[in-house]
C-alpha cells in the first residue's frame, strides 16, 4: 500500500503540474501559475482523501531532491551568455550583495515585529534563497529547514505574482534590471518567471538566485550574528 501511494504522490504530482501548466500557457493570466495552483491542488487533494504529508512525501520528496540538480541547470543560460555577464559583473555583484544583506535584515526585523518566537526567525531570515541553500543556511543558524521551505516557497510565489506590475509601475526595460530583480527577490520561481520575459532575463535571473545564494551564506554567519547581537541584547535589552 506505501509503494501505491509513493507513486500516486509523485506521478499525481506531476500530472498536476503539467496540467496546471497548459492552463497557464493556454490563458495567461498570473494567478493561474503552476507554483501557484499546483500546492493548492494537492492540499486539497490530500485533505479529501485523508492522506497524510508523511505518507504523500514517500514519494514526493524525489521532487524535492532535484532542487539541486534543478539549480546547477540554470549555469546553461549563464555559459551562454557569459561575455555579457562579465560586462556588468561589479554592477551585478554589488546589487545582488545589498539586496541579499537588505533580505536578511528586513526578515529579522519584520519576525521581531510580529513577534515571532526565536526558531520561526531564523526560519524567516534565508527566505530570500532558493530552497536546497535557505534549508541549509536555516539549519546553520538555528531555524527549522521545513518552515523555511515554506517561507522560501511564499516568498518565490508572491514575488513572482507581484513583479509582472512593478515591472510595469516602474518601467524597467532592460533585461538587466528585469532579471536581477526577479532572481534576487523571487529566486527560483523568479528566475522561472523571467524567462517568459525573455532569454536574456532568465540569463540574469539564474545569475542573480546563484550569487545571493553564496553570498546569503556568508552574510547569514558573518554579518546576522552580530546585527541579531545588536538589535536583542543592546538595542532591545
Amino acid at each position: 500500500m506505501s509503494y501505491f501511494i509513493a507513486i500516486a504522490s509523485l506521478a499525481g504530482t506531476v500530472a498536476i503540474f503539467y496540467a496546471c501548466k497548459m492552463f497557464y500557457v493556454k490563458y495567461k493570466k498570473e494567478w493561474l501559475t503552476p507554483m501557484l495552483v499546483t500546492p493548492i491542488i494537492i492540499i486539497l487533494l490530500l485533505l479529501l482523501t485523508g492522506t497524510s504529508y508523511q505518507s504523500y512525501n514517500t514519494g514526493a520528496n524525489i521532487l524535492s531532491n532535484l532542487l539541486g540538480p534543478a539549480t546547477v541547470a540554470f549555469a546553461v543560460p549563464i555559459y551562454k551568455n557569459f561575455n555579457l555577464l562579465k560586462k556588468h559583473a561589479l554592477e551585478i555583484f554589488l546589487s545582488i550583495a545589498v539586496g541579499s544583506a537588505v533580505a536578511i535584515i528586513s526578515s529579522f526585523i519584520m519576525a521581531l515585529v510580529v513577534g515571532l518566537n526565536n526558531e520561526l526567525v531564523h526560519s524567516l531570515v534565508p527566505r530570500s534563497v532558493t530552497t536546497p541553500i535557505a534549508m541549509d543556511i536555516s539549519n546553520m543558524i538555528g531555524g527549522s529547514p521545513t518552515l523555511t521551505a515554506v517561507f522560501v516557497m511564499t516568498t518565490g510565489i508572491l514575488g513572482s505574482l507581484l513583479a509582472p506590475l512593478i515591472i510595469k509601475v516602474f518601467r524597467f526595460h532592460r533585461p538587466s534590471s528585469r532579471g536581477l530583480m526577479l532572481g534576487m527577490g523571487a529566486h527560483g520561481t523568479g528566475t522561472s518567471k523571467a524567462f517568459e520575459f525573455g532569454e536574456l532575463e532568465g540569463t540574469f535571473a539564474s545569475l542573480a538566485m546563484i550569487v545571493a545564494a553564496l553570498i546569503s551564506i556568508v552574510l547569514s554567519t558573518t554579518l546576522f550574528p552580530a546585527f541579531e547581537h545588536l538589535v536583542v541584547n543592546i538595542l532591545l535589552p
